[in-house]
Protein backbone atom coordinates (compact mmCIF):
# COMPACT_ATOMS: atom_id res chain seq x y z
CA UNK A 1 0.00 0.00 0.00
CA UNK A 2 1.12 3.58 -0.79
CA UNK A 3 -0.07 6.96 1.14
CA UNK A 4 -0.89 10.08 -1.08
CA UNK A 5 1.16 12.45 1.26
CA UNK A 6 -0.15 15.34 -0.90
CA UNK A 7 -3.16 15.41 0.88
CA UNK A 8 -1.56 15.60 4.39
CA UNK A 9 -3.91 18.74 6.36
CA UNK A 10 -1.16 21.43 7.25
CA UNK A 11 -2.16 22.65 10.75
CA UNK A 12 -2.81 18.63 12.03
CA UNK A 13 1.15 17.70 10.66
CA UNK A 14 2.06 21.16 12.80
CA UNK A 15 0.75 19.87 15.39
CA UNK A 16 2.69 16.83 15.18
CA UNK A 17 6.13 18.47 14.65
CA UNK A 18 5.21 21.12 17.85
CA UNK A 19 5.37 17.90 19.75
CA UNK A 20 9.09 17.38 19.12
CA UNK A 21 10.15 20.94 18.33
CA UNK A 22 9.88 23.64 20.64
CA UNK A 23 11.70 26.29 18.49
CA UNK A 24 9.24 28.58 17.27
CA UNK A 25 11.68 29.72 14.35
CA UNK A 26 11.97 25.99 13.32
CA UNK A 27 8.31 25.60 13.34
CA UNK A 28 7.98 28.78 11.58
CA UNK A 29 10.27 27.58 8.99
CA UNK A 30 8.38 24.58 8.62
CA UNK A 31 4.91 26.44 7.85
CA UNK A 32 6.97 28.46 5.53
CA UNK A 33 7.78 25.20 3.58
CA UNK A 34 5.03 23.68 3.38
CA UNK A 35 3.55 27.32 1.67
CA UNK A 36 5.97 26.77 -0.86
CA UNK A 37 4.35 27.10 -4.73
CA UNK A 38 5.65 23.76 -6.26
CA UNK A 39 5.86 23.74 -10.22
CA UNK A 40 5.15 19.90 -11.51
CA UNK A 41 4.45 18.70 -15.01
CA UNK A 42 1.57 16.45 -15.98
CA UNK A 43 1.52 13.03 -18.15
CA UNK A 44 1.41 15.51 -20.94
CA UNK A 45 4.21 17.18 -20.07
CA UNK A 46 1.60 20.00 -19.03
CA UNK A 47 3.17 22.70 -16.38
CA UNK A 48 1.06 23.25 -13.50
CA UNK A 49 1.35 24.86 -10.12
CA UNK A 50 0.98 23.36 -7.05
CA UNK A 51 1.17 24.28 -3.21
CA UNK A 52 1.67 28.34 -2.06
CA UNK A 53 0.24 30.51 0.43
CA UNK A 54 -3.40 29.33 0.17
CA UNK A 55 -2.56 25.86 0.14
CA UNK A 56 -3.89 23.89 3.41
CA UNK A 57 -2.73 20.06 2.94
CA UNK A 58 0.44 18.50 1.12
CA UNK A 59 3.87 18.34 1.51
CA UNK A 60 6.02 19.66 -1.71
CA UNK A 61 6.81 16.68 -4.05
CA UNK A 62 10.64 16.37 -3.98
CA UNK A 63 11.65 18.63 -1.38
CA UNK A 64 14.84 17.26 0.89
CA UNK A 65 12.17 17.92 4.63
CA UNK A 66 9.11 16.13 2.90
CA UNK A 67 10.17 12.58 3.44
CA UNK A 68 10.90 13.51 7.15
CA UNK A 69 7.28 15.26 7.85
CA UNK A 70 5.32 12.37 5.74
CA UNK A 71 6.85 10.24 8.22
CA UNK A 72 6.36 12.36 11.04
CA UNK A 73 2.69 12.29 10.46
CA UNK A 74 2.63 8.82 9.05
CA UNK A 75 3.42 7.85 12.93
CA UNK A 76 -0.07 8.66 13.88
CA UNK A 77 -1.52 5.60 12.11
CA UNK A 78 1.59 3.59 13.34
CA UNK A 79 0.73 4.82 16.97
CA UNK A 80 -3.15 3.97 16.33
CA UNK A 81 -1.59 0.13 14.97
CA UNK A 82 0.54 -0.12 17.92
CA UNK A 83 -1.79 1.06 21.07
CA UNK A 84 -4.43 -1.00 19.83
CA UNK A 85 -2.74 -3.98 19.28
CA UNK A 86 -4.21 -4.63 15.42
CA UNK A 87 -0.95 -7.07 15.07
CA UNK A 88 -2.28 -9.55 17.85
CA UNK A 89 -5.87 -8.78 16.19
CA UNK A 90 -5.13 -9.71 12.69
CA UNK A 91 -1.81 -11.97 13.35
CA UNK A 92 -0.17 -9.66 11.41
CA UNK A 93 2.72 -7.48 10.92
CA UNK A 94 3.37 -4.35 9.72
CA UNK A 95 6.30 -3.33 7.64
CA UNK A 96 6.81 0.47 6.65
CA UNK A 97 8.93 2.58 4.44
CA UNK A 98 8.09 6.14 4.39
CA UNK A 99 4.69 6.21 2.56
CA UNK A 100 5.31 2.69 1.25
CA UNK A 101 4.13 -0.37 3.65
CA UNK A 102 2.91 -3.37 3.53
CA UNK A 103 0.18 -5.75 6.09
CA UNK A 104 1.41 -9.64 6.38
CA UNK A 105 -2.15 -11.39 7.48
CA UNK A 106 -2.52 -14.86 8.17
CA UNK A 107 -6.43 -14.73 7.45
CA UNK A 108 -6.87 -11.26 8.26
CA UNK A 109 -6.01 -9.09 5.06
CA UNK A 110 -9.43 -7.64 4.36
CA UNK A 111 -10.20 -6.38 7.97
CA UNK A 112 -6.97 -5.09 8.25
CA UNK A 113 -7.23 -3.28 4.96
CA UNK A 114 -10.68 -2.01 6.20
CA UNK A 115 -9.49 -0.64 9.64
CA UNK A 116 -6.47 1.49 7.92
CA UNK A 117 -8.92 2.94 5.65
CA UNK A 118 -10.76 4.14 8.24
CA UNK A 119 -7.76 4.83 10.27
CA UNK A 120 -6.31 6.97 7.36
CA UNK A 121 -9.45 8.52 6.46
CA UNK A 122 -9.64 10.12 10.22
CA UNK A 123 -6.36 11.61 9.98
CA UNK A 124 -6.73 13.14 6.26
CA UNK A 125 -4.78 11.00 4.46
CA UNK A 126 -6.21 8.41 0.95
CA UNK A 127 -4.41 4.92 0.16
CA UNK A 128 -3.54 4.94 -3.04
CA UNK A 129 -5.86 2.63 -4.70
CA UNK A 130 -3.56 1.95 -8.00
CA UNK A 131 -0.94 0.22 -4.75
CA UNK A 132 -3.64 -0.92 -2.18
CA UNK A 133 -4.17 -4.60 -2.92
CA UNK A 134 -4.46 -8.03 -1.15
CA UNK A 135 -2.99 -11.02 -2.63
CA UNK A 136 -2.28 -14.40 -1.23
CA UNK A 137 1.47 -14.30 -0.97
CA UNK A 138 2.37 -18.25 -1.76
CA UNK A 139 -0.11 -18.10 -5.18
CA UNK A 140 0.41 -14.49 -6.17
CA UNK A 141 3.58 -12.12 -6.15
CA UNK A 142 3.89 -8.59 -5.19
CA UNK A 143 5.95 -5.66 -5.09
CA UNK A 144 7.31 -3.66 -2.41
CA UNK A 145 10.26 -1.61 -2.03
CA UNK A 146 11.99 -2.19 -5.75
CA UNK A 147 11.28 -6.19 -5.01
CA UNK A 148 8.88 -9.16 -6.47
CA UNK A 149 7.94 -10.96 -3.27
CA UNK A 150 5.85 -14.27 -3.91
CA UNK A 151 5.74 -17.96 -5.37
CA UNK A 152 9.04 -18.84 -7.35
CA UNK A 153 10.07 -22.64 -8.48
CA UNK A 154 13.36 -23.91 -7.59
CA UNK A 155 15.24 -24.59 -11.02
CA UNK A 156 17.23 -27.58 -10.02
CA UNK A 157 14.44 -30.12 -8.72
CA UNK A 158 10.87 -27.75 -9.13
CA UNK A 159 9.75 -27.32 -5.46
CA UNK A 160 8.06 -23.80 -5.28
CA UNK A 161 9.64 -21.73 -2.46
CA UNK A 162 8.43 -17.77 -1.12
CA UNK A 163 10.95 -15.76 -3.36
CA UNK A 164 12.20 -12.01 -3.00
CA UNK A 165 13.62 -11.06 -6.08
CA UNK A 166 14.68 -8.02 -8.20
CA UNK A 167 10.98 -6.29 -9.85
CA UNK A 168 11.08 -5.69 -13.45
CA UNK A 169 10.82 -2.29 -12.67
CA UNK A 170 13.88 -2.18 -10.62
CA UNK A 171 15.84 -4.06 -13.74
CA UNK A 172 14.34 -1.56 -16.00
CA UNK A 173 16.05 1.34 -14.19
CA UNK A 174 19.55 -0.01 -14.31
CA UNK A 175 19.47 -0.46 -17.58
CA UNK A 176 18.13 2.99 -18.31
CA UNK A 177 20.69 3.99 -15.78
CA UNK A 178 23.63 2.19 -18.17
CA UNK A 179 21.76 3.73 -21.64
CA UNK A 180 22.49 7.10 -19.28
CA UNK A 181 26.28 6.09 -18.94
CA UNK A 182 27.09 4.84 -22.47
CA UNK A 183 24.84 7.75 -23.95
CA UNK A 184 25.99 8.76 -27.73
CA UNK A 185 27.37 11.93 -26.44
CA UNK A 186 29.65 10.83 -23.83
CA UNK A 187 33.33 11.59 -25.22
CA UNK A 188 35.16 10.80 -21.69
CA UNK A 189 38.22 7.96 -22.47
CA UNK A 190 36.71 4.76 -21.81
CA UNK A 191 38.23 4.33 -18.35
CA UNK A 192 36.31 7.09 -17.10
CA UNK A 193 33.11 5.56 -18.73
CA UNK A 194 33.48 2.43 -17.47
CA UNK A 195 34.28 4.12 -13.57
CA UNK A 196 31.23 5.37 -14.40
CA UNK A 197 29.65 2.25 -15.36
CA UNK A 198 30.47 0.22 -12.14
CA UNK A 199 29.42 2.41 -9.83
CA UNK A 200 25.63 2.44 -11.07
CA UNK A 201 26.21 -1.12 -11.49
CA UNK A 202 27.63 -1.74 -8.33
CA UNK A 203 24.88 0.54 -6.68
CA UNK A 204 22.31 -1.47 -7.73
CA UNK A 205 23.77 -4.97 -6.95
CA UNK A 206 24.78 -3.84 -3.25
CA UNK A 207 20.71 -3.12 -2.62
CA UNK A 208 19.77 -6.15 -4.65
CA UNK A 209 22.48 -7.93 -3.01
CA UNK A 210 19.19 -10.35 -1.49
CA UNK A 211 17.35 -13.13 -2.34
CA UNK A 212 16.70 -14.46 -5.63
CA UNK A 213 18.59 -12.70 -8.10
CA UNK A 214 20.60 -14.75 -10.48
CA UNK A 215 18.20 -14.45 -13.35
CA UNK A 216 17.90 -10.86 -13.02
CA UNK A 217 21.81 -10.56 -12.61
CA UNK A 218 22.57 -12.55 -15.67
CA UNK A 219 19.80 -10.38 -18.04
CA UNK A 220 21.55 -7.46 -17.04
CA UNK A 221 25.05 -8.71 -17.55
CA UNK A 222 23.75 -9.11 -21.51
CA UNK A 223 22.16 -6.40 -22.11
CA UNK A 224 25.19 -4.23 -20.44
CA UNK A 225 27.48 -6.53 -22.91
CA UNK A 226 25.22 -5.52 -25.61
CA UNK A 227 25.32 -1.73 -24.69
CA UNK A 228 29.11 -1.61 -23.86
CA UNK A 229 29.85 -3.43 -27.41
CA UNK A 230 27.22 -0.82 -29.11
CA UNK A 231 28.93 1.93 -27.59
CA UNK A 232 32.50 0.52 -28.23
CA UNK A 233 31.41 -0.10 -32.13
CA UNK A 234 30.07 3.33 -32.61
CA UNK A 235 33.00 5.10 -30.91
CA UNK A 236 35.19 3.24 -32.49
CA UNK A 237 33.50 3.15 -36.39
CA UNK A 238 33.74 -0.01 -36.65
CA UNK A 239 31.67 -1.06 -39.52
CA UNK A 240 30.62 -4.92 -38.29
CA UNK A 241 28.56 -5.92 -35.14
CA UNK A 242 31.86 -5.18 -33.20
CA UNK A 243 30.89 -8.71 -30.97
CA UNK A 244 34.29 -10.19 -32.26
CA UNK A 245 36.32 -7.00 -31.22
CA UNK A 246 34.18 -6.17 -28.17
CA UNK A 247 32.81 -9.80 -27.01
CA UNK A 248 31.48 -10.33 -23.69
CA UNK A 249 34.12 -11.79 -22.57
CA UNK A 250 36.54 -8.79 -23.30
CA UNK A 251 33.74 -6.57 -21.99
CA UNK A 252 33.74 -8.17 -18.38
CA UNK A 253 37.82 -8.90 -18.27
CA UNK A 254 39.93 -6.23 -20.24
CA UNK A 255 37.65 -3.61 -20.34
CA UNK A 256 36.69 -4.21 -16.95
CA UNK A 257 33.24 -3.79 -16.57
CA UNK A 258 31.61 -5.35 -13.88
CA UNK A 259 29.99 -8.54 -14.18
CA UNK A 260 26.57 -8.96 -11.73
CA UNK A 261 26.68 -12.76 -12.45
CA UNK A 262 30.17 -13.03 -10.31
CA UNK A 263 28.90 -11.44 -7.28
CA UNK A 264 26.35 -14.20 -6.53
CA UNK A 265 27.62 -15.95 -2.91
CA UNK A 266 29.77 -12.58 -2.07
CA UNK A 267 29.83 -9.16 -1.27
CA UNK A 268 29.01 -6.43 -3.89
CA UNK A 269 31.08 -4.00 -2.09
Amino acid sequence: MAVFFDTIPHHELLQCVARRVVDRHVLRLVKMWLKVPVEERDAQGRRRMTGGKQSTRGTPQGGVISPLLANIYMHRYLRAWRQRAKGREYRARLITYADDFVIVSRGHAAAALAWTRGVMARIGLTLNDAKTCIRNARTESFDFLGYTFGPERYRKDGHWYLAAKPSRKSIQRVKAAVRAALRPGNHQPWPGVSADLNRRLRGWATYFGYGTRVLAYRAIDHYVADAVCHFLRRRHQVPARGTRRFGAERVFEALGVLRLESLVGRSPA
